[in-house]
């Protein structure tokens, strides 16, 4: 944001407490305010979207049976007949961060898919999940996909200590991929919003420049609207990966 003459562009990914005295007797922030509110979109547009059951959908329902069967076939399309048993997880994880990537975009909103700590408690939950399910169905072969087949065992000194760190490195990759997305994304609007509002005060060259920067801003809008989406599906269809990994024998 602007504050005089200056812009701070990460003032907006502060957390700072909110609902007066509660929040600061809670020590209560955007972040779990704006998760809860996502939770509730998600439940309030499963449940009206489906109260009505009808055989013939209106637009709610048509919208909700669309994304039921868009992440059920995503799920058993990316793990296997398996995918079925996963397909809640999976559909909580991605409407959970598409809500928090759309939360953002609205003014005077948080978006909480912005900051690490969140993105970086999503990954780890879902590599954590990931090796709990290999050691469920491979048992100790799990260990054995750290020494890639058909490789001389002479290079295991070399391969495995690689392939542990590269299968470590899951949760770093995936939660950083959505963090700095969100990141970069709403900087951006932060530096654009900024101009705008700084030209804006230099009378009338300074309106009709303004109108650079404000277009470019509309632009960034639907762009981050594409970029919401797919970066839930990125972290949805990752999960996926992994799983399909855990289950397969």
């Amino acid at each position: 944001m602007a504050g005089g003459s200056s812009i701070n562009v990460l003032e907006q990914f502060e957390l700072h407490p909110v609902l007066g005295g509660l929040g600061e007797a809670l020590s209560l922030s955007q972040a779990p305010v704006f998760m809860a509110v996502a939770c509730l979109l998600v439940l309030a547009f499963l449940h009206f979207g489906m109260k009505s059951a009808a055989v013939v959908p209106g637009r709610l329902q048509a919208a909700a049976e669309i994304c039921y069967e868009f992440i059920h076939n995503l799920a058993v399309d990316t793990i296997g007949p398996e995918g079925t048993a996963f397909f809640p997880f999976i559909f909580a994880l991605f409407f959970f961060i598409l809500a928090g990537n759309y939360l953002g975009l609205i003014p005077f909103s948080y978006t909480f898919t912005s900051h690490i700590a969140v993105t970086f408690a999503l990954a780890l939950m879902v590599f954590l999940i990931a090796i709990v399910v290999s050691l469920k169905v491979q048992g100790f072969k799990f260990f054995a996909h750290f020494m890639p087949a058909g490789a001389p065992v002479l290079l295991a000194p070399l391969l495995v200590p690689i392939e542990i760190l590269s299968f470590l490195s899951r949760p770093v990759s995936l939660s950083i991929r959505l963090f700095a997305n969100m990141v970069a994304g709403h900087v951006m609007f932060d530096i654009f919003a900024s101009f705008v509002i700084m030209l804006a005060g230099l009378g009338f060259i300074g309106d009709v420049l303004a109108v650079g920067p404000l277009v470019i801003n509309i632009a960034l809008m639907g762009l981050e609207l594409l970029v919401g989406v797919l970066q839930a599906y990125v972290f949805a269809i990752l999960t996926c990966i992994y799983l399909r990994e855990a289950v397969s024998h």
